[in-house]
């Protein structure tokens, strides 16, 4: 590679690595106003990662696209990614909602693999977005792969990641159709832990309606004996005895 295809790829990294940066920042912020807001956290915890220079090449070259900077931008969308990892599959939605509201991100394609898995069970929230990296002269739209899972769907596919290479691509029949079922375990645990989740804050409210309630009877117990104290006073005041 010569210095200056050198120096092209390297800038082309550096617009990649900013553009994690600046959705790290946004997802950080609209997390924190979500906690202040509402008293709940909906995201576990952030990962992300560049591609590298020999695995962005490998995927030019298979698809038969020239080695340079501007068709890692046209043709490869996930030289930069981030994963989101929630707690319940409803907090999947709801950061991806938020996330298209965003003014200056556009949303550039969806891939809904929690509705429609992949048949090896996969499944997972996948958003390709644009994210401006303001330079000193110019701003470039850079794309970014989001992926959104629970803390079940990423052990599942962490797990079938390295079976997958540990195979490369080709692990036995009997592996996969486990590996399978445990997807439908993985989407049934999902299912479970939502529907505690709703009753618990079910509960949690009735408790609270409850605590402003009896709260509520406390000061009129209160006021009613004030008053009836006052009223007492007069009567003694007026000669007409307790």
């Amino acid at each position: 590679m010569l210095y200056n295809e050198a120096e092209e790829w390297s800038q082309a990294l550096m617009l990649y690595d900013a553009a994690l940066k600046e959705i790290n920042t946004k997802l950080e912020i609209l997390n924190n106003e979500f906690k202040l807001a509402h008293q709940y956290n909906p995201i576990e915890h952030i990962t992300s990662r560049l591609k590298t220079p020999q695995s962005i090449t490998k995927k030019l070259r298979r698809y038969g696209h020239d080695l340079n900077v501007e068709s890692i931008i046209e043709h490869i969308n996930d030289v930069a990614g981030i994963r989101i990892i929630c707690s319940f599959t409803s907090d999947i939605y709801r950061i991806a909602d938020l996330i298209s509201k965003l003014s200056d991100i556009k949303v550039i394609t969806i891939k809904d693999y929690i509705a429609n898995p992949k048949p090896n069970g996969y499944t997972s929230y996948h958003m390709i977005v644009t994210v401006p990296v303001y330079l000193s002269n110019m701003t470039i739209d850079i794309k970014v792969e989001i992926q959104i899972r629970t803390i079940a769907m990423d052990f599942w596919a962490s797990l079938e990641h390295k079976i997958y290479y540990k195979f490369e691509g080709n692990a036995p029949e009997h592996i996969r159709k486990e590996l399978k079922e445990c997807s439908e375990l993985v989407s049934y645990l999902d299912e479970k832990m939502l529907s505690i989740n709703e009753e618990v804050q079910g509960y949690s409210a009735q408790q609270s309606i409850e605590t402003i309630a009896d709260e509520e009877d406390k000061k009129d117990t209160k006021k009613n004996k004030k008053e009836k104290k006052k009223a007492g006073k007069n009567r003694m005041l007026l000669g007409f005895g307790a």
